[in-house]
């Protein structure tokens, strides 16, 4: 480990005591930056104000490259973490139960979900072109999500160019493409309410 005047090496037991709490990849920082558990904070005033990097570099005295490096990786491992326990993989039976939830508070028989796309505006990247011009005149990505009965998310993809249709942004989503190969776990075809065959 050998320090420079551009940063301070973090000691084996203080980085193996930070793995094993947060998980967090190990990130080269100067010597003159606050310590170790800042990065959350550092990426959660990103997150809560939308600060641009240059903003926090100052307020916190690092690298706008290392802000960038910081918010990348935390909100990595906050999706990471939060994801198996707010938002599973839906099984046959949770489908099972969305659909029967469906049927009896909405009277939508076999329905698995309300599904729609949001248009989230952004300022255009460099040399993007027209890839995230959409038809209502502004730069977005798109959100997809479809959600339960309740309003809870089920699934999310986020990041389709804004220029992309419905269709296309479902057709190229992880989900969407589970759906089409029938990898879903979704339960099998059930007859409508007052029906006695399937077309």
């Amino acid at each position: 480990m050998t320090t420079t005047n551009y940063r301070r090496p973090i000691p084996p037991a203080e980085r193996q005591a930070l793995s094993r709490r947060i998980c967090l990849p190990w990130i080269c920082l100067p010597w003159i930056c606050l310590p170790w558990i800042c990065l959350p904070w550092i990426c959660l005033r990103f997150l809560a104000t939308g600060d641009s990097y240059r903003t926090i570099a100052c307020s916190y005295r690092v690298g706008v490259s290392t802000v960038a490096r910081i918010v990348t990786q935390v909100t990595k491992v906050i999706w990471d973490a939060l994801v198996p326990e707010f938002m599973p993989v839906p099984t046959t039976e949770d489908w099972r139960s969305i659909a029967e939830g469906f049927h009896r508070r909405w009277a939508f028989p076999n329905c698995l979900g309300s599904i729609d796309g949001k248009h989230i505006v952004i300022r255009a990247p460099d040399n993007s072109g027209s890839l995230f011009y959409n038809y209502k005149g502004t730069y977005s990505i798109v959100l997809l999500a479809v959600v339960d009965l309740e309003y809870c998310f089920r699934v999310v993809d986020v990041g389709s160019y804004g220029r992309t249709s419905d269709g296309g942004v479902l057709a190229n989503s992880n989900f969407g493409q589970k759906l089409l190969d029938g990898t879903l776990g979704l339960p099998p075809d059930a007859l409508l309410p007052g029906t006695d065959h399937m077309r």
